[in-house]
């Protein structure tokens, strides 16, 4: 047993749409045994049922929460984040693509993964839906780094069988087969998880996608990822791709691809067809506030999506986003709901970075709180981090205002120690 004390922050519920939605202990301790919570609650209370000689972690000042979840980034486009292009499309051939045909060596997808996994730990993002690139051995090497650290990870093979560079190129049938070998390699292995992972519809034929939806049949508890409706030419270009299909939606949906589990980069231009299909299949979308304003790809609809009832959960989308900080992706993604004439309070934010993705990924329970037996994946946070973030949370009248300023100044900094399975993975002053 360990025992950790600060303050105290989790989720049962969307502060949305439940008054009752969080758990706050001002004063807080976190119990962690053989990697998983045993409760979470006040010190005072808590403290008392402990055993004599129980290790006590005094993070005193700090505030400890499960560890942030980010629903969907690229771990071989590291090296390329911020790079520069006139919009998505010249900007997946002139970098995106290069990038990737390096990891047909093993030993550069190691070394990437490597630094890809301690960015997001420094970062305070304890699992995330990964991307990885055509070639297997990027998938091997990612969930080999992950399993180093024990880390609750989710990760797929990129297909991609047309309208892309030769040499990333797969078939509907390698990519399936390659596909499948990886799932029975590495899904539950661990903590590993595998997703199925289109890259999006016009770089696979319908024959792939349709393969795609048969093992996503087969395998019902894997994951399935891929991108929707991020950018209006590529919009344009799957109506040119796809005649029959009713909208970029429906074509994943028509080859069995839109399920539970199923997580949608983007989802800028659905339409409300589209959010209701979302909804009613339990399918859930990526929301990447950084990336899309990078890109210039459009403003994600808070509030349509919620009219729908759609899941949803925030993420970074390295590297078209600009940071693997969860809290600066809130950041953006206040920004980007008041331009669209939403609010989203930091409370929201925080939710859809911790249980709304673990709803997302339909792994409550699991990952994403501290409900008595998940697996304790958590972090502190740092409110006295960096001067403006000292000053500025020193007079905060309230929970909200705590954390409105965490979200809005908070980066790397603001994360004083990250805890996969009740171990240490990033402390920042060791770092």
């Amino acid at each position: 047993m360990q025992a950790y004390r600060a303050s105290l922050l989790h989720f049962h519920a969307d502060p949305a749409f439940s008054e009752h939605a969080h758990s706050w202990h001002e004063d807080g301790l976190l119990l962690v045994d053989e990697g998983r919570v045993v409760a979470a609650g006040d010190y005072t209370t808590l403290h008392a049922t402990l055993a004599p000689g129980t290790p006590l972690h005094d993070y005193s000042g700090k505030l400890i929460t499960p560890g942030f979840i980010d629903t969907h980034v690229h771990y071989p486009q590291t090296d390329m984040i911020a790079s520069p292009a006139p919009g998505l499309l010249p900007w997946l051939e002139t970098y995106t693509f290069p990038t990737e045909r390096q990891f047909a060596d093993p030993a550069h997808a190691a070394r990437t993964a490597e630094f890809f996994l301690d960015e997001l730990l420094r970062c305070g993002t304890t699992t995330a839906m990964v991307y990885c690139t055509v070639h297997a051995a990027s998938v091997d090497a990612f969930f080999a780094a992950a399993e180093q650290r024990q880390l609750r990870m989710v990760a797929g093979k990129v297909l991609m069988d047309r309208h892309c560079p030769e040499w990333l190129r797969d078939t509907a049938e390698s990519g399936a087969r390659d596909s499948e070998a990886l799932i029975r390699r590495w899904h539950k292995r661990g903590r590993a998880l595998y997703a199925i992972t289109p890259r999006f519809a016009p770089t696979s034929s319908e024959a792939q996608l349709r393969l795609a939806g048969e093992l996503a049949t087969a395998w019902p508890d894997t994951f399935v990822q891929s991108h929707v409706s991020e950018n209006a030419d590529e919009c344009r270009w799957v109506r040119e791709l796809f005649p029959q299909a009713r909208s970029y939606l429906d074509v994943y949906e028509r080859c069995g691809l839109l399920r539970p589990r199923a997580v949608y980069g983007h989802c800028i231009w659905l339409d409300d067809a589209d959010r209701a299909r979302m909804a009613a299949t339990g399918a859930a979308a990526a929301v990447c506030p950084t990336s899309n304003l990078f890109l210039g790809s459009g403003l994600f609809d808070f509030a349509q999506a919620d009219r729908a009832g759609m899941r949803m959960a925030l993420a970074t989308d390295v590297g078209g986003g600009t940071s693997c900080s969860m809290l600066q992706t809130m950041n953006e993604a206040y920004k980007v709901a008041r331009l669209t004439g939403s609010y989203l309070p930091a409370l929201r934010m925080f939710y859809l970075a911790t249980l709304g993705a673990a709803r997302a990924m339909g792994l409550e329970g699991t990952i994403g709180g501290f409900a008595p037996g998940a697996e304790a994946d958590f972090i502190v946070l740092d409110p006295q981090a960096t001067p403006l973030l000292q000053r500025r949370t020193s007079h905060c009248a309230s929970l909200e205002e705590l954390l409105f300023a965490l979200a809005l100044l908070g980066d790397d900094r603001a994360v004083a120690a990250t805890y996969a399975a009740g171990q240490p993975v990033h402390v920042r002053d060791a770092a």
